[in-house]
């Protein structure tokens, strides 16, 4: 994240996102402390073992962190876009030598996939 620049129309690039979306494997308390400290909203599906881990300490265990179901599914849409981009063999593998081929590919596929719906 400290390499991370969203670019503006006017002024220095953003380097802090407004929300991250993950999968389970990054629900670690480390990682969601550090996203806290930065100030930016989570949205991470807690593994059923942390969940069961918390319920077992019974109060003790803390409230569960909040998670945002439509902010998710967003995530996974883009997710499956993406796995329909990486059908094609060239845009998986990145044969390509340079960046320029490689996004060519990228809107060629694009291309496809928009009009075969």
């Amino acid at each position: 994240m400290t390499r991370l620049r969203v670019p503006r129309r006017r002024g220095r690039p953003r380097t802090r996102p407004e929300v991250v979306l993950a999968d389970k494997a990054y629900s670690s308390r480390a990682i969601r402390e550090h996203l806290r400290r930065r100030g930016v909203r989570a949205v991470i599906p807690v593994p059923a073992d942390q969940q069961r881990h918390r319920l077992r300490r019974g109060s003790r265990g803390g409230r569960p962190p909040a998670f945002d179901h439509e902010a998710y599914r967003q995530r996974n849409t883009v997710e499956r876009c993406i796995n329909r981009l990486k059908q094609w063999r060239g845009i998986a593998t990145r044969y390509e030598k340079t960046a320029t081929i490689y996004l060519a590919g990228l809107h060629v596929a694009g291309i496809f996939l928009w009009s075969a719906r």
